[in-house]
């Protein structure tokens, strides 16, 4: 079945809830695990909202996903949730400041490059000065006191990053059910697979969450996840997945700003020269997806 045309309103509104909304998660998150251990958290997140969109659309009537797409969807939905996100949250239980947590998964682009050379796609001289540039902001990163407390966190962020990238060049080439149920059925399993991670490490609630914990949870289930997770695989269907991460332009300084406002949150001189260096090697990245938007494929 083809995919459904591409729509300028739709493609504005799905980009403003990468922009914003996403930028916005970190910070929740970050209060989110002050309550709940990382993976637990992550977990119910993605199982409620998963349950939630997948009993709206099938009671709108959308078919179930066959064996097929449920898998495709089970490999997509472990990447970039279980991996991505829940490597995200673990990390920021770890310390990690939800800011510079951000400002690693910006590095999300050069990945995506990265792996798409292994798919055969052709870099552009701007795109490898891109790579080249982020990967000298991933080393003044590492360099700044927030990842340098946190090793672990350093190596996770960035283990997130890449397995986010590589679900997200993946999710093209893959039978994923259509529209929203594809979202539905990967935060299902992603969900489903961190909570087995919960349980495999031996997490356990010490106490019960506080009115912010529940606040959290509440905000990743319905904006995070139901609402941007849609708009990003919307994304991946109608545009280059190079296009789809740019939210990775605005989301560090989203973040950075919400973290120093409202959790007391300091971001390093260095981290900020890093966060300069990786925006301008996504803004390299960026200008040729963009140049290409009009041959962007719709099927």
């Amino acid at each position: 079945m083809p995919a459904s045309p591409r729509s300028p309103l739709m493609l504005i509104g799905a980009f403003l809830a990468l922009y914003l909304v996403w930028g916005s998660t970190y910070l929740f998150i970050r209060i989110g695990v002050e309550s709940w251990p990382p993976l637990l958290m992550a977990g119910v997140r993605f199982v409620i909202a998963g349950s939630i969109l997948y009993t709206f659309l099938r009671l709108r009537g959308a078919p179930n996903p066959s064996w097929r797409q449920w898998r495709a969807a089970g490999c997509i939905g472990v990447l970039l949730l279980s991996c991505g996100n829940g490597g995200v949250t673990v990390a920021e239980h770890a310390g990690v400041a939800s800011g510079v947590a951000a400002l690693a998964v910006a590095t999300v682009p050069l990945f995506t490059l990265v792996f798409g050379l292994l798919r055969g796609q052709r870099n552009t001289r701007l795109e490898w000065a891109g790579i080249v540039l982020g990967l000298v902001g991933i080393g003044l990163l590492n360099l700044g006191s927030n990842l340098q407390a946190s090793p672990f966190g350093a190596a996770l962020i960035l283990f997130a990053a890449a397995s986010w990238a590589f679900g997200s060049v993946w999710s093209r080439s893959l039978p994923l059910p259509e529209g929203a149920m594809a979202s539905a059925a990967e935060m299902l399993i992603g969900g489903a697979v961190l909570l087995l991670g919960s349980a495999l490490s031996g997490e356990r609630m010490t106490q019960w969450p506080t009115l912010a914990g529940w606040g959290a949870l509440a905000y990743l289930v319905c904006f995070g996840s139901i609402l941007a997770f849609s708009a990003y695989m919307y994304l991946l269907k109608h545009v280059r997945p190079a296009a789809a991460t740019s939210y990775a332009y605005v989301n560090p300084a989203v973040a950075v700003l919400l973290g120093i406002l409202f959790a007391d949150e300091h971001i390093g001189a260095v981290e900020c020269l890093a966060m300069a260096v990786i925006i301008g090697a996504v803004v390299l990245i960026g200008v040729p997806q963009w140049r290409k938007a009009q041959e962007a494929p719709t099927g």
